[in-house]
């Protein structure tokens, strides 16, 4: 007798949301099982790669990096250079630099660099701000009146600022935005809940429920991850049916593991593989609970969690 498998899809689906426009735009979400989960139903739109692009890229120490970006000296070269990287369905900029604590950047030369990257590429665009909310806030404002059309995601709208960013990315704009928590289903439904009462369409939002590199408290992100995706598709929760991203580089090339230098933990071997491998494990960490999307630096992380996605679909 024929050994019939039985599916599971679920009865909830996670929202489909468009970034960028024409050919290149890519579509986040619209699943309606859960990750991976090929043998219960189709997977329309894959988990896509994000690749990182920071306004402090000059600083960046590690070789394979240095050697990719040989050449170019502005943002938009090194969009240009990241573009082609196999893998890569967007790109996400990062003016960490605004930080007024930090290098304090304009916010003028940073619309001027995302109006730059806009012109060279295109690809999608995601940007992330500087983590100083009052600066954030000037920062995605202009940024999404500069590329109005352009169909961005701003990263990310918090608690304390929801208001400012949702009006103006999203309602003032028509530009896509991340509800940023950290590691809490309820605070992520809330924040959710909180910038649909805005006006902000469901279509229109993202979330990032926290992410940390693994072996640093990451199962809590995995909790969280598999908590919200039940929730969303076998409970039918609508405040929790949002695409998820998972700003990936951004945690994993800070932590010890990834930092350290060979002369300071010579048994750890060679430092730009470790901070390679604590990409990877974070990124396909963050698929397997749910991530939508991943943003990533080096160009042999891409590689690899690109053929993983491959693999699984």
């Amino acid at each position: 007798m024929a050994f019939t498998p039985k599916t599971a899809a679920c009865s909830g689906r996670i929202n489909a949301v468009t970034l960028g426009t024409g050919d290149a735009a890519i579509v986040l979400g619209g699943q309606n099982v859960l990750p991976f989960h090929t043998f219960d139903g189709p997977i329309e739109n894959p988990p896509k790669i994000g690749v990182e692009i920071s306004d402090l890229a000059d600083a960046w120490t590690a070789p394979g990096l240095v050697d990719f970006y040989a050449g170019c000296s502005t943002m938009a070269q090194r969009a240009q250079k990241a573009a082609s990287m196999a893998g890569a369905d967007f790109l996400a900029l990062n003016f960490e630099g605004a930080d007024p604590n930090g290098a304090n950047r304009p916010v003028s030369h940073c619309v001027a660099d995302a109006v730059a990257v806009a012109e060279a590429v295109n690809l999608p665009i995601v940007i992330m701000g500087c983590k100083n909310m009052e600066k954030d806030a000037e920062l995605f404002t202009k940024i999404s009146e500069a590329l109005q059309g352009k169909n961005i995601l701003v990263m990310s709208a918090k608690n304390e600022d929801y208001k400012t960013v949702g009006a103006a990315a999203a309602l003032a704009y028509g530009q896509k935005v991340c509800a940023e928590t950290a590691d809490d289903i309820n605070l992520a439904k809330q924040l959710n809940i909180m910038l649909k009462q805005l006006s902000v369409k469901p279509e229109q939002l993202v979330m990032n429920i926290g992410t940390a590199a693994v072996g640093y408290g990451y199962e809590y992100v995995a909790s969280t991850l598999d908590r919200i995706r039940l929730a969303a598709l076998t409970q039918g929760d609508a405040d929790l049916q949002m695409p998820i991203i998972a700003p990936v580089s951004t945690d994993t090339w800070t932590v010890k593991e990834s930092s350290a230098t060979e002369e300071d933990e010579p048994a750890w071997g060679n430092a730009e593989e470790r901070a390679i491998h604590m990409e990877i494990s974070t990124a396909a960490a963050n698929l397997t609970g749910g991530a939508d999307a991943v943003i990533l630096r080096h160009p042999a992380a891409v590689a690899a969690v690109s053929k993983f996605i491959a693999e699984l679909i």
